[in-house]
């Protein structure tokens, strides 16, 4: 068995459910087996949410470093330590700002190598933007942290990878955002993800057109001819074995999408509706491109339920295990990166070609 690996947790939006979701997914007797789990957030918090959950298993020790953390234990660091007050099923300034530190502390760890994998509770995209949060999500808050070039937003199943070209866009912004240089770096980001850490030699994606019937030839849109397709067309170049666009509704609706690795999608809602339908609660949300490895549940804050005790901890739990899995995926990849080179014979001096 590989060694267990130490996973930051963000506890999330501490008025949604995911304190319940982390609790309930640690409190199984087998997961300490795996991972070495640290939990940002408070103590407090977890405390009056470990009261919700009454039948959880679930203990944890307060540590005040990252290497003070103990095997066999769940540990959590304080990232506030003021008084604060849970408003379940609600977003709060004082709730997004709790989110915001617990992210941020875990984020510095992570950089400084305290940590080898993220994963990241649900947060409320409202809560945060009252507490001064600049960024859309916690995509483009660790793009931006961790110095990545480019990332892609990926959704994984057991049987299904869905990506998205855009985030967290309005409808009306997406043609704009939208170029073949954009499209071409993330199959690029895609296709390396899918081979150094998902393990695949040879990966395949097919690639959604942005229109319905994907243009239809220019009829209804022009995206895909002035884009798209070029985008495709250099990929191919680049060694990515990527094919399409392919209508968004036949290529869900038969069975074209499982004949590829993975699919890249043109906006948020084309990728996640059908991910959603295939595979909500069992789903994982997975960065591409990041230097380190981050992964979330398929869920948000899910406030109609947040306090009543019936969140389901499966997507959680998916996402430890997948961080997991990445984690050593890549650990090998990169190992056998090095070996290569190691074993490519150097030229010989004074030889020309």
């Amino acid at each position: 068995m590989a060694k267990k690996i130490k996973i930051g947790i963000t506890i999330g939006d501490i008025n949604g459910i995911g304190p319940e979701v982390i609790i309930k997914a640690l409190s199984e007797s087998k997961m300490m087996d795996y991972f070495k789990p640290v939990i940002y957030g408070s103590t407090k918090a977890l405390a009056y949410h470990k009261n919700i959950v009454k039948d959880a298993n679930f203990t944890f020790v307060s540590i005040t470093d990252i290497h003070n953390a103990a095997f066999n234990k769940v540990n959590v660091i304080n990232a506030w330590t003021d008084d604060v007050n849970i408003e379940m099923g609600k977003p709060t300034a004082e709730s997004g700002k709790c989110a915001l530190l617990a992210l941020e502390r875990a984020v510095q760890d992570i950089k400084e190598g305290h940590l080898d994998a993220l994963v990241t509770a649900p947060i409320s995209k409202h809560a945060m933007n009252m507490a001064g949060f600049a960024h859309k999500g916690h995509t483009e808050f660790l793009t931006e942290s961790l110095g990545a070039p480019e990332s892609v937003m990926t959704m994984v199943s057991d049987d299904t990878i869905i990506a998205v070209a855009t985030n967290h866009l309005a409808i009306k912004d997406v043609a704009g955002k939208l170029n073949k240089d954009k499209i071409t770096r993330k199959l690029k980001v895609l296709n390396k993800a899918l081979k150094q850490d998902f393990g695949l030699e040879r990966p395949t994606i097919g690639v959604l057109g942005l229109n319905p019937h994907a243009g239809d030839e220019g009829v209804i849109g022009r995206e895909e001819n002035e884009y798209i397709i070029p985008a495709i067309k250099d990929a191919k170049k680049n060694d990515v074995l990527v094919s399409g666009p392919y209508p968004a509704d036949a290529f869900f609706g038969g069975s074209e999408f499982k004949k590829v690795n993975a699919i890249l999608a043109m906006y948020h809602d084309q990728g996640l509706i059908p991910f959603k339908l295939m595979s909500f609660g069992n789903g994982v949300n997975f960065t591409a491109g990041l230097p380190i490895v981050r992964t979330s549940p398929d869920h948000g804050t899910a406030y109609d339920i947040a306090g009543k005790n019936i969140a389901d901890p499966a997507s959680m739990r998916k996402a430890l295990f997948l961080a997991r899995d990445l984690f050593y995926n890549r650990k090998l990849y990169l190992e056998g990166q090095k070996d290569r080179i190691k074993k490519t014979p150097k030229p010989q001096e004074g030889i020309q070609d």
